[in-house]
């Protein structure tokens, strides 16, 4: 397992204030405490007042103490707290004092999570218990090259297993949804963490008559069939001022989570993207929406939920994944969600995914639709009409089978779905056209009642 700096006691302070001066706003830093390769303090990130804290070398108590410490006071205070992580976890030689300090940590970050943002900041390697503090916290940031793993390597050549640090710099946030953004340099992590911490710890208040519309619906393809990105739909729908953080983009990639403003307020922003699976919900991508809803429903950040999704994606594999138990984590996630929450239907909307996709009966506060929106029932027409008229089907001639087909299709939209029935039955509330959506969204946020989640954010 790595061991401490080698470094000078002095030398090594110099560098834990100089990676707290690079978080935090010029001159802004004061100490309040740390020993043994751990450094904590307050100060101002963009002009918010925060607490960080930065940990180097391996993990011992005294180290431990003062992380503890140190959210002891952002709880008190109600500070957001960044944590700095480059450490091989617990320290061999200090024994079972050194897993109980590791362990005071997890329990500080526990009976944080929820309260205040947290946000972890990881360079190099992050390792055994220096691994699940990350992992506990509400966003995890890695520079290019950092590794996120459970054992050390003198652990993993004393059991003979494959070493991680050994491996070519890992992809954070692809395998497994453990980091939610990577920058490629050391700096660009702290700037994204400075970022976060002013969406989450200063949210601001929306004001609809600062929205300019903009034509959102030129992404669009004309043939309803084809697949789009929609992260220029999410980007031209946030305010242009502020630069959103998109979390995890390589992992689930079929559907996006957004952190931006509206307005000049926080909001978070979940779409289905077309372009991967069709736009499906899977396991994955049910997993790391219903974490990115409780998050902001922990923080009071209202949702905007983009939908254009065809159903579950089908298949064995998909059940052997978890797809139903991971699946339920997004249901329960919206209809426990007390925070303004408006979905916006673009184009299809079916099956289970469209009770999962913050539907009117999970209780979303506005429901809005595109006019290209026509695609609201439990399965496309087609695939409906093959289930519903299969013996039909099957006895027309092969010549007859497509103008059957059609005419069947066409019979069933009139009756089983569609906007104008989602309008008369009350699941969508407005129609409206893309060049109006930011202020219609904008003014039913400003008009829903604030609200903030009275539960933990777990890692899901």
């Amino acid at each position: 397992m790595p061991v401490d700096s080698p470094d000078p006691p002095a030398q090594l302070e110099t560098q834990l204030e100089t990676r707290l001066e690079s978080l935090f706003d010029d001159r802004s830093l004061r100490p309040i405490g740390g020993e043994d390769g751990t450094l904590a303090a307050t100060g101002l990130v963009d002009g918010l007042k925060a607490v960080a804290f930065v940990r180097l070398g391996t993990m011992g108590a005294a180290g431990c103490e003062a992380v503890v410490r140190a959210y002891d006071l952002a709880v008190r205070e109600r500070l957001p707290v960044v944590g700095l992580w480059r450490s091989g976890g617990a320290r061999v030689a200090e024994g079972i004092e050194s897993l109980h300090g590791a362990g005071r940590i997890f329990a500080a970050m526990t009976h944080a999570s929820g309260v205040v943002p947290q946000i972890s900041v990881v360079s190099g390697t992050a390792a055994g218990g220096a691994a699940y503090g990350p992992a506990l916290t509400d966003i995890v940031i890695a520079s290019e090259g950092g590794r996120v793993f459970v054992p050390g390597a003198d652990v993993v050549h004393a059991g003979g297993y494959d070493d991680p640090a050994t491996a070519p710099p890992a992809k954070p946030g692809k395998p497994g949804g453990v980091v939610h953004v990577v920058a490629k340099t050391d700096a660009g992590a702290l700037t994204v963490a400075r970022r976060i911490t002013a969406l989450l710890g200063r949210q601001g208040r929306v004001m609809p008559e600062e929205v300019a519309d903009a034509d959102l619906g030129g992404v669009l393809p004309d043939d309803p069939r084809r697949a789009y990105d929609v992260k220029p739909i999410v980007a031209g729908l946030l305010d242009d001022g502020c630069e959103p953080v998109e979390l995890q983009p390589k992992w689930a990639p079929n559907i996006t989570t957004t952190l931006g403003r509206l307005g000049g307020r926080t909001v978070g922003v979940i779409a289905n993207n077309p372009i991967r699976l069709g736009g499906c919900l899977d396991s994955a991508s049910a997993e790391k929406a219903a974490r990115f809803v409780r998050m902001c429903d922990s923080f009071g950040v209202p949702l905007v939920v983009i939908v254009d999704v065809p159903g579950y994606l089908p298949g064995v594999a998909q059940e052997h994944d978890g797809v139903v138990r991971r699946g339920a984590k997004l249901l329960h996630a919206f209809a426990e969600a007390v925070v303004p929450r408006v979905t916006l239907v673009t184009r299809k909307d079916y099956g289970g995914a469209y009770i999962a996709m913050n539907s009117r009966a999970l209780g979303a506060t506005r429901v809005f639709a595109w006019p290209s929106a026509d695609g609201l029932a439990v399965m496309g027409a087609v695939a409906a009409v093959r289930v519903l008229h299969r013996r039909e089907l099957a006895a027309a001639t092969e010549e007859e089978r497509p103008a059957v087909e059609r005419r069947l299709v066409a019979e069933h939209e009139k009756i089983a779905g569609g906007l104008r029935r989602a309008q008369d039955s009350g699941v969508v509330d407005e129609v409206v056209e893309p060049a109006r959506t930011r202020r219609a969204i904008a003014l039913a946020i400003a008009g829903a009642a604030p609200a903030r989640g009275a539960h933990r954010n777990i890692p899901l």
